[in-house]
């Protein structure tokens, strides 16, 4: 039942997609994230698990942020306390101080990237959208982390998403997948850029 769903799902999106006057290689694109994002699920998805009731659009997004942070770092790092600390006041919308705990943050570990990338978080929530600070801290982040490391440029295409650059965020988020075929934070990824699809670019719209 759960795969039928996915394929009503799927086919709904496709033509969602469609009627919005996305063609070409980006509706075949989309296509293809679907389907990576339905293997994404039939890894790792639990249909049996009870559902659970929506958070508030701010809940979500610093969830989504928490969620595809562990995956790409792990859920008991060194930075977990600041870290948490920063999205919860964000989750209650008080933006301020999330970037103000993580400025103070990396004034302490300056050479910490997952603590930039934090910052960049905060910084795009504040500021509704991607800004030459958060621009700056997720670059920070790509210079500290081990050359290639794929999470600034993760959340530096998330947060060109948040921020309406939904094309070439897109287009580069696929590219990450297809770089790293056997990465765990795949399926997280393929989820995640399955779910843009089926909003048909309403993801960004709603940051605004």
């Amino acid at each position: 039942m759960g795969w039928a769903i996915l394929l009503l799902l799927i086919a709904a999106a496709f033509g969602a997609l469609w009627a919005s006057g996305v063609r070409g290689g980006l509706l075949t694109a989309a296509l293809a994230v679907m389907m990576l994002g339905a293997s994404g699920y039939a890894l790792q998805g639990r249909p049996t698990l009870a559902g659970s009731p929506a958070k508030g659009s701010e809940g979500q997004q610093v969830q989504l942020l928490t969620e595809a942070r562990h995956a790409f770092f792990g859920n008991f790092s060194a930075d977990e306390s600041w870290l948490r600390i920063s999205e919860a006041l964000a989750s209650h919308g008080n933006t301020e101080d999330a970037v103000n705990i993580l400025q103070n943050a990396v004034r302490r570990y300056p050479a910490d990237g997952q603590l930039w990338i934090g910052l960049g978080n905060a910084l795009v929530d504040h500021g509704h959208g991607l800004t030459p600070p958060a621009e700056f801290a997720y670059r920070r982040a790509a210079a500290l982390l081990p050359a290639g490391h794929p999470a600034p440029r993760f959340f530096h295409d998330l947060a060109l998403l948040r921020s309406g650059g939904g094309e070439p965020a897109f287009r580069d988020l696929i590219a990450l997948m297809r770089e790293h075929p056997d990465a765990s934070w795949r399926p997280m990824v393929g989820n995640l850029v399955m779910a843009i699809a089926f909003d048909g670019g309403g993801y960004s719209r709603q940051q605004r």
